[in-house]
């Protein structure tokens, strides 16, 4: 209604010179967090092909040829409930240089994979020669693995051999399964160790342990 008591219409009010600046802010904020968050989840890589079900695993020739191919032994630790838990490696290789990655090829059945899935963190102790004594110690369960060795806890309290020939704290970045086993794909946070010669292990059948 028009007249001159009619009211004017209300502006709304005025914004604050730094309003649209913290609602740029808050959107950087949300993106980064976002980013984070996909960062921290483990890739599960796709296979290319399906196994092949022949009889090359029992082809004493292959099974020769691939025990010829040198590793090292590694005890690969994480932290499940406040509870040190651990494994026995034989297949830990470097991966990449930029970030620094190693994989590591897990039994489908060990407990690690699930782990992992929670995005915990693990550290593989590269066994230094003088330590061949501890397979016996670490290639069997044990509720408690480390009771009596000289252990020093990374950045995420996960349990390094002290004596080792080098240590690595890694978070899983993606993991691929084909067969019998599982390649995790880790990334390395931390490192150290004592610089010693690595114990390196050679099998006469390279189809078993």
């Amino acid at each position: 209604m028009g007249g001159p008591f009619a009211s004017a219409p209300l502006k709304p009010p005025a914004k604050s010179p730094h309003h649209g600046r913290r609602r740029k802010l808050e959107k950087l904020r949300t993106r980064q967090v976002s980013k984070t968050a996909r960062a921290a989840r483990v890739t599960h890589m796709q296979p290319i092909s399906q196994p092949a079900i022949t009889s090359s695993a029992n082809d004493p020739a292959i099974a020769s040829a691939l025990g010829r191919i040198p590793s090292g032994l590694f005890v690969v630790a994480w932290r499940d409930s406040n509870t040190d838990r651990s494994m026995l490696a034989s297949w830990v290789m470097q991966a990449g240089f930029a970030p620094p990655l190693v994989s590591v090829a897990v039994a489908a059945n060990r407990d690690l994979l699930a782990a992992i899935d929670r995005e915990v963190t693990f550290v593989v102790s590269v066994l230094a020669d003088s330590q061949r004594p501890l397979l016996a110690r670490f290639g069997k369960p044990s509720a408690d693995p480390f009771a009596g060795l000289e252990v020093h806890r990374t950045p995420s309290e996960t349990a390094a051999l002290a004596d080792a020939a080098a240590w690595l704290e890694c978070r899983a970045v993606a993991r691929a399964t084909h067969g019998d086993h599982v390649i995790v794909l880790g990334e390395v946070l931390s490192a150290g160790g004592a610089g010693s010669e690595p114990l390196t292990h050679v099998r006469k059948n390279g189809l078993r342990y």
